[in-house]
């Protein structure tokens, strides 16, 4: 993560200062069963399956997948923000010009709400989401460690918060955005996400 962090740096002509080892530090921390640095890997592994951009567009999408969760409290919306004004300090202190630290804070800021207009943005979102479209296995070692993640949420707070996003995501016609992406995870995520919605209506407490 750190030499991809530096090198997408230099490609927008800037100079790698102390952020990658900062980015490290922090996807590093106790707290994070997921959203680590083997998330940030899978997402940029994902993205290059998918992408067909530039060498320069590339660059911003590495900046900005490796940044996306860098500030991570699972407090949704605080946490993209954060990240997103992370990556903007960052990359202007390495001198990466205004224009492109703005991309990749759009990027990251892309992610809240997980829509966008922007072509680059679709690329790192559905990369974002490709875990939804693994094997039933790896999806379940995923939702068990998203639960500890907000393991200061109460069990039904959690089955009906969670409920509400597995569904909203189904009820997405555009889950996935790229044809690439659509064809690769789109019916494998939709069947992994009716089975975690099933499984939490069914082991919850009965009244």
């Amino acid at each position: 993560m750190e030499e991809q962090w530096n090198q997408a740096v230099l490609v927008l002509g800037g100079t790698p200062n102390d952020a990658a080892a900062d980015l490290t530090r922090r996807y590093e921390e106790p707290h994070r069963l997921y959203h680590n640095t083997s998330h940030v890997l899978a997402v940029l592994r994902a993205a290059r399956e998918i992408a067909d951009v530039t060498s320069r567009e590339w660059a911003i999408l590495t900046l900005a997948i490796c940044a996306h969760d860098v500030i991570y409290d699972a407090r949704p919306g605080d946490d993209e923000r954060a990240s997103a004004a992370w990556a903007r300090t960052q990359l202007s202190s390495s001198g990466v010009a205004a224009h492109h630290v703005e991309q990749v804070a759009s990027l990251v800021l892309a992610t809240l709400g997980h829509q966008s207009d922007d072509p680059l943005a679709h690329v790192l979102l559905d990369a974002d989401l490709s875990i939804l479209g693994s094997a039933p296995e790896v999806y379940d070692a995923y939702a068990v460690a998203v639960r500890a993640e907000y393991s200061a949420v109460s069990e039904s707070s959690w089955r009906q918060g969670r409920s509400k996003v597995l569904r909203s995501l189904l009820d997405r016609a555009d889950l996935f955005r790229t044809p690439q992406a659509i064809s690769r995870w789109d019916a494998l995520a939709r069947e992994n996400l009716r089975r975690e919605l099933s499984t939490l209506r069914e082991d919850s407490p009965k009244s």
